[in-house]
């Protein structure tokens, strides 16, 4: 069964992260530059205080009236004590279960209190899906197998 430390050691990407004085403008233009829905946000002894993600910004600036040039990260972001984590052993179904039950997108993964990456809910479903071809291709390789020995041993009278 895949994990998320699977996800993140096939990703080897760098985990992009955000000073909680920064203004939303800046996360989401970093956000946009490096592809990603989410940030880490860190303080400034580079402390993970929470995580900022595009709902955010949409719920908690556009919705509310405030600018991204004005509002602070940490204005909005979610705080670290109401983030859900996991750890790298969690498996993709845990992760899909997390995601699903909290509404969520994003699950920051934690290795010994130690940021090592972030997972989509995106990530999560190409890994099941990869492993869920893995599988059939597994089966029909045994079927396969199967039918020529049974072929073999029962019309063509070979000895299986």
């Amino acid at each position: 069964m895949k994990t998320a430390g699977d996800i993140i050691a096939a990703h080897d990407q760098q985990v992009w992260s955000i000073p909680s004085t920064a203004t939303v403008f800046e996360a989401l233009k970093l956000m946009s530059e490096k592809n990603i829905g989410a940030l880490p946000v860190r303080d400034k002894a580079k402390n993970v205080v929470g995580i900022f993600s595009e709902r955010d910004y949409a719920r908690k600036v556009v919705l509310l009236g405030r600018t991204s040039h004005d509002t602070p990260v940490e204005a909005i972001m979610t705080p670290a004590a109401q983030m859900i984590t996991i750890l790298p052993e969690t498996s993709l179904e845990t992760c899909m279960a997390l995601m699903t039950m909290y509404h969520i997108r994003h699950l920051p993964v934690f290795a010994k209190e130690v940021l090592v990456g972030i997972i989509s809910s995106r990530d999560v479903v190409q890994a099941l899906i990869q492993e869920k071809h893995r599988v059939i291709d597994s089966l029909r390789d045994v079927s396969d197998t199967l039918f020529t020995q049974t072929y073999d041993d029962h019309f063509a009278g070979g000895k299986g």
